[in-house]
């Protein structure tokens, strides 16, 4: 049980680390409501500090006495071996947290781009997310795909917290700028400021370091001590009297900026509740007054508009130090969403059972552990489920709370939670699962919205060391591509392919299969993952297929017209850059993620996803391409399975007779920061290999939204911070580079950028900073695609 005092963890230090099993408040007995549970990820760019706030929130809430560290390879999430060695992120990991009167199911997730699978997971489940920000560096490539990724899964309620204070050239006003001129969202409300230090002279010397928060919600200031202490103060209701003297020395510098900032938080937050607007229209004329209005007040409407994404609320700290990690915390329970304020449909805390599998993964003593999310009613041990993809029933024989690596056996899990089953032999990660109980026919064919995999950009061929190897070899990479679907495996003249997100991701699975499964193997050269269009339009009158089902033979008959994406036209992810129209013009969702597996377009949408996976002209699987049902006809006592049968052998010879179309291939994005003589260099290097310069300058955001965002805000009430409050940031208020330093933009073809980063050090002398987005397929020359074919052996 939860140790009731958790506000003596900041006065508090432990001379070691030592893991402490007290937090068990999800035991065999949960009691917690539904109101209370927080379904919460922390998301953001890779080392933003995601990892680092986990073991801080663990610290605080005394699950662990002393955090661990990334460097030493100590911290709870971070237990694969491979995490440990790199000190990154690769899998997600769930953590149960009791705060207070909440608890928070808290998943920790990955912030490269090559286990984006793992946040494409998470995101699906989770209610509210924390987006952390690196101050230094502001909004980054990643925090823009992870902000996607949430938005995607309709992820309204999140948090910001501006991270790593601490650090020289931190900067709280550019990086709450970057979030608008990135178009991350319009109304950013600073709800925390920060205290570089209690001395004004540290200001005037342009030390970095954060060792306080003013709370503006709240109206209380935050210290920090040298020696981690934490100790809370109540604000005056007027700053020029005595008592503000005994918290802060009457010429520092944060004051005079106080009262500006609640001022432009209430009036942010008052064009969203007339309530709000009344009381600050009561109130005196002068600034001071708006420090008469209690927390009460202001929390409520404040949750509404942070749930309704009205607003986004913005922290500030360093997880790190454990500045701002209580605040973070104490938000995250009074304004993010509880499963209760996202219940959709045939949802109910007393409902008929419905649980989404999110993840799954493989354990040596355990076996297959399938993690799972309660949309609906009350799952117990021994269940009996019916898997609504697959049509399958399944056993659970436990329920369990993963701690990170530890496990805790459960009687049940109520709605809402987060938890893991054990005995499920078919379950995927996407998977709708029901009640399976009772012996009459399961009639629920209504699944839930899946997970949508991101398209792989690059593989490598998998050569077993003997014959003998064979087997156990794709069985080994059939099981890993069950605990990651992000992983395609296929097989192309005899040879075994694993297709996945980058290098890394690549070098990851090498090493699970080898540990993991202890498979004897030898990968081949790395190549990128190319992909196939088509020309032209090509339309089809019904087509005719038969088959044999029970003795009795079957004809379905499916009229498509398919055609390559137009100019503006945007492909689905769920079907690999393509786009499926049903009968009236509608795009369809995924065959895996549709509500009703038995409907007739289902099958066809099925089969249609297949034939498009592998092209007949060149094995690539194709991409923007439009297919468009016209229309289908099936025997009135033929199971609606046979169309998926049909469309896809009547998609493959379309695709056949069209033949081969322009190859397309992925291209990433570079953000390259270097220092002033070396540009040149650098931007020579890029041009050379294929590569297009976008800008040349340097990283400054700016509210006009130059990197592709929106950039649009509301001048009268959001508050910008003023640069004072970041005494170390650069004077030209850049969140990034000095000023010696120049940024390239440019995007470049990824096949000649595998090993850019060794290319970059050289050029760079080692002082040159890469970061890299994916941003899709391009259509290649013809002289490149004589190579390509070569190159694939076409």
């Amino acid at each position: 049980m939860l140790r009731p005092y958790y506000t003596l963890r900041c006065n508090r230090i432990a001379p070691r680390r030592l893991v402490v099993p007290i937090v068990r408040g999800f035991t065999s007995v949960p009691r917690d409501e539904p109101s209370d549970v927080r379904n919460m990820a922390l998301v953001a760019h890779i080392d933003s500090g995601k990892t680092t706030l986990t073991e801080s929130i663990l610290h605080k809430s005394s699950y662990i006495s002393t955090p661990g560290s990334v460097d030493t390879g100590s911290t709870i999430t971070d237990f694969l071996p491979a995490e440990r060695e790199r000190g990154i992120t690769i899998q997600s990991a769930s953590v149960p947290v009791k705060w207070k009167q909440w608890s928070f199911n808290l998943i920790d997730t990955p912030g490269h781009a090559d286990f984006g699978m793992e946040v494409e997971s998470a995101s699906r489940v989770v209610d509210g997310a924390v987006v952390l920000i690196d101050s230094v560096e502001g909004v980054e490539a990643q925090t823009k795909a992870v902000w996607a990724q949430l938005s995607r899964y309709d992820v309204a309620s999140r948090l910001i917290f501006i991270n790593k204070l601490d650090r020289p050239g931190a900067s709280f006003r550019a990086s709450l700028l970057s979030l608008i001129a990135h178009g991350l969202h319009s109304n950013p409300l600073a709800v925390t400021l920060p205290v570089a230090s209690m001395k004004p002279d540290d200001y005037v010397r342009a030390e970095p370091g954060i060792v306080g928060l003013v709370d503006l919600v709240k109206w209380q200031l935050w210290e920090w001590t040298a020696d981690g202490e934490c100790r809370n103060h109540a604000l005056p209701l007027s700053l020029d009297t005595a008592d503000l003297a005994r918290l802060l020395p009457k010429e520092h510098p944060i004051i005079p900026h106080l009262i500006p900032a609640r001022v432009a938080l209430l009036e942010n937050l008052a064009m969203f509740s007339e309530e709000l607007m009344d009381k600050l229209l009561a109130l005196p004329s002068e600034p001071a007054s708006y420090l008469q209005i209690q927390p009460q007040d202001i929390i409520p409407r404040l949750r509404r508009a942070t749930l309704e994404n009205q607003v986004l609320p913005v922290l500030c700290g360093s997880a790190l130090k454990g500045v701002g990690t209580e605040l973070v915390m104490d938000y995250v329970g009074e304004l993010l969403a509880s499963p209760l304020d996202v219940q959709i449909e045939d949802e109910a805390v007393n409902g008929p059972l419905r649980l989404l599998a999110w993840k799954v993964a493989w354990d040596k003593r355990k076996g297959w552990m399938t993690f799972v999310r309660v949309y609906s009613g009350r799952l117990r041990s021994q269940s009996v489920l019916f898997n609504v993809n697959t049509g399958k029933k399944e056993k659970v024989s436990k329920l369990l709370l993963f701690y990170a690596s530890e496990a805790q056996e459960v009687d049940y899990l109520p709605y809402g939670s987060v938890g893991v089953l054990l005995g499920l032999r078919f379950t995927r990660t996407g998977d709708t699962l029901v009640s399976g109980q009772g012996q009459g026919k399961i009639v629920t064919t209504q699944s839930m919205r899946g997970v949508v995999l991101p398209p792989a950009v690059m593989s490598v061929s998998v050569v077993p060391n003997s014959h003998s190897d064979l087997e156990p070899v794709e069985e080994a990479i059939q099981a890993l591509v069950r605990t990651d679907p992000s992983v395609r495996m296929d097989i192309q003249d005899g040879q075994i392919l694993i297709h996945a997100l980058g290098a890394l991701h690549l070098e990851i699975i090498e090493g699970r299969l080898r540990d993991e499964w202890r498979a004897n193997f030898e990968f081949g050269r790395r190549q990128v993952s190319y992909r196939e269009s088509l020309n032209s339009k090509i339309s089809s009158d019904f087509q005719e297929w038969s088959t044999e089902v029970a003795g009795k033979v079957i004809t379905a008959k499916v009229s498509l017209s398919v055609s390559p994406l137009a100019a503006g036209e945007q492909g689905d992810q769920a079907f690999e850059g393509n786009l499926v129209l049903d009968d009236k013009g509608k795009p369809m969702v995924a065959p895996d993620a549709s509500p009703n597996q038995l409907h007739p377009l289902t099958h066809l949408a099925r089969g249609i996803s297949s034939a498009l996976s592998s092209s007949p002209n060149t094995l690539l699987p194709y991409s923007q391409v439009k297919v468009q049902i016209m229309g289908f006809k099936l025997q009135r006592d033929a199971p609606p399975s046979v169309l998926a049968g049909a469309s896809s052998a009547i998609m493959k010879n379309i695709l056949k007779r069209a033949g081969m179309g322009p190859i397309l291939e992925p291209y990433i994005k570079l953000r390259i920061s270097v220092h002033e003589d070396t540009i040149g260099k650098v931007v020579k290097d890029i041009m050379d290999s294929g590569g297009e310069i976008l800008n040349l300058g340097s990283d400054t955001p700016t509210v006009s939204g130059d990197e592709g965002g929106e950039g649009q805000w509301n001048v009268e009430t959001t508050y910008i911070p003023p640069v004072e409050l970041s005494p170390s940031a650069p004077s030209d208020n850049v969140a990034g580079t000095p000023r010696s330093t120049r940024t390239v933009h440019a995007v470049a073809p990824l096949s000649q950028m595998l090993d850019y980063s060794t290319r970059l050090r050289a050029l760079s002398a080692g002082h040159g900073i890469l970061d890299v987005a994916n941003v899709g397929f391009r259509e290649v020359s013809e002289s490149r695609k004589m190579v390509i074919l070569r190159e694939l052996g076409r």
